[in-house]
């Protein structure tokens, strides 16, 4: 893959799961108030390029590991 759709995918992908996972979260620790959209907005857009980032990272490194696995279990 390369680092191009490696970038995209670690984007898309992780916008995703950031946007699911901080709304939930936001919403368990703070409940639905006036200002939830805010705290939720802030959460999001501080983690999302973390995990883009760290994506983007590790992609190479999940693969490999991926294929060992199923090498493993396809034996």
């Amino acid at each position: 893959m390369d680092a191009k759709t490696r970038f995209i995918l670690s984007a898309v992908m992780s916008s995703m799961m950031v946007f699911m996972v901080t709304l939930i979260v936001t919403y368990l620790n703070l409940g639905f108030r006036h200002d939830f959209l805010l705290q939720w907005a802030k959460a999001y857009f501080i983690a999302w390029p973390i995990a883009a980032t760290t994506g983007f990272l590790v992609m190479p490194m999940a693969r490999r590991a991926t294929d060992r696995i199923i090498s493993v279990f396809a034996g």
